[in-house]
């Protein structure tokens, strides 16, 4: 049985577009617009732009957790009694 390489590099290039392209497809942050160019770029340009915005998104994703249940303090962490 003999592997063609060809193949198995279309494979997994399809697998990392359909995973990027979810990806940016479910992100809320992003207006709908940005959300279809973004998912149009990793299809033309494949593997790049597959890595490279999801390499983006991951590391704005360490800054803002916008399901974060926390705002405020209160009177306690103001340090006013």
């Amino acid at each position: 049985m003999e592997i063609n390489y060809g193949y198995a590099f279309v494979a997994i290039v399809l697998i990392l577009n359909m995973l990027v392209s979810v990806f940016i497809g479910r992100r809320r942050d992003l207006e709908r617009f940005q959300k279809v160019a973004q998912i149009i770029i990793v299809w033309l340009i494949p593997v790049v732009a597959a890595m490279g915005l999801w390499a983006f998104y991951k590391s704005q994703d360490d800054e803002v957790k916008p399901d974060s249940n926390k705002f405020g303090g209160g009177a306690q962490d103001s340090g006013v009694s």
